[in-house]
């Protein structure tokens, strides 16, 4: 009989130190504990989702006090921590410290891990990858902790603990990644192989504050005030699922998540407060049946991506022309660029080269970025 995999929910009102030091205990107790984790004299990697420098008031990242909790735990156990992650846009030191990570890792003696250095670890029982390019910080440590942010994303609906490990990949390499995988269903092949291959010990999530709308970087701060502790990032990101009332079989990583063996998204149980206490089936996320990217069928075609499906949009309003949609387009050629006049005009789209991976509408920096469906596309998809 397959075993049941457990997902315990710690409720944390707020970010005060005390609350979140002792849900983060809780929740690693209910799991067995730290220990089980963690042994004295390993290398262990903490890796938070740091997307972009940005503070900790936007909710983008895992709170601070929620990586410093997790941090003093596993300092108990006499092994030795280290930490990082890789973004599309920016320098990894850079950003961790504009997050508050660096600040804390710094207080408590962890080390900022290599993010910058690639090398190459064969895979060759991939589903679709039999290599990754994986940050040195990453192939040198023995285990890896992975704490995510409870938020929304325009390519997978929702990014949580699968997705994370995403960020172990160095960040110029990423786009490469994307251009290979230009659909949500290939690139949620791609997200399971790669948490096959690096196997985190433990998945976090903090969902005290979480991110509803047009996340991962630009949604709305929407408080679900729990903590979530799993073995098995299937049946977190699962959970996320029902808590705000999204179907997980809409979900690509999901769905190949439990045909590829990385976990279960049906056979959970739920350890620690109520499942039911947290749901909020009014929390802004895309429960459209409509793909979020193109697929095989006729719709493929080139004139078809190009008038029905989702599209990035720019709001010329809000844009300030920084440039980052422009420098973070994995395709060659760009599928944007700048107008004649960049200082007045906005970054121009060419739809046709336009994989729908939408790295621009995540790393916007001014909310000028939001994914649409044309009238037309709802109208055939409807067919």
């Amino acid at each position: 009989m397959k075993p049941v995999s457990k997902v315990a929910l710690v409720r944390c009102q707020d970010y005060q130190a005390e609350f979140v030091d002792s849900a983060v205990q809780r929740g690693l107790e209910l799991l067995g504990g730290a220990a089980k984790f963690a042994a004295a004299g390993e290398q262990i990697l903490l890796k938070p989702n740091i997307l972009v420098g940005a503070t900790p008031d936007n909710h983008i990242s895992p709170h601070p006090l929620v990586f410093a909790a997790i941090a003093r735990t596993f300092q108990k156990t006499g092994a030795v921590l280290s930490f990082g992650d890789s973004p599309g846009i920016g320098s990894p030191l850079a950003n961790a410290k504009r997050s508050g990570h660096y600040a804390v890792a710094q207080e408590l003696g962890v080390r900022f891990a290599d993010f910058t250095t690639a090398r190459v670890v064969p895979f060759p029982q991939g589903h679709l990858i039999n290599q990754f390019e994986i940050a040195e910080g990453v192939a040198q440590s023995d285990g890896l902790i992975s704490i995510s942010k409870f938020k929304t994303h325009a390519l997978t609906r929702i990014t949580g603990a699968i997705k994370n490990q995403f960020g172990c990949i160095p960040g110029v390499r990423k786009a490469e990644y994307h251009s290979l995988m230009p659909n949500a269903d290939l690139f949620s092949q791609m997200l399971v192989d790669l948490n096959l291959l690096l196997k985190p010990r433990l998945y976090i999530m903090d969902g005290i504050v979480a991110m509803e709308g047009n996340g991962p970087r630009n949604g709305t701060p929407r408080p679900m005030h729990v903590l979530l502790f799993s073995t098995d990032p299937v049946a977190l990101d699962a959970t996320v699922c029902r808590m705000v009332d999204l179907d997980p079989n809409m979900v690509f990583p999901l769905v190949h998540g439990e045909e590829f063996g990385l976990g279960s998204a049906h056979d959970i149980e739920y350890i620690g407060d109520p499942l039911e206490s947290f749901i909020q089936p009014d929390f802004n996320v895309n429960r459209s049946p409509e793909p979020t990217t193109t697929d095989t069928s006729f719709l493929s075609t080139s004139f078809m991506r190009r008038f029905t499906s989702p599209r990035p949009v720019i709001n010329p309003t809000l844009c300030t022309r920084c440039g980052q949609c422009v420098d973070i387009c994995p395709v060659k050629p760009k599928a944007l660029a700048w107008g004649s006049n960049a200082r007045i005009d906005t970054p121009i789209y060419n739809y046709d080269r336009c994989i729908r991976c939408y790295c621009c509408q995540e790393t916007c920096p001014s909310k000028a970025i939001s994914v649409k469906q044309s009238l037309l596309g709802k109208i055939v998809r409807r067919q």
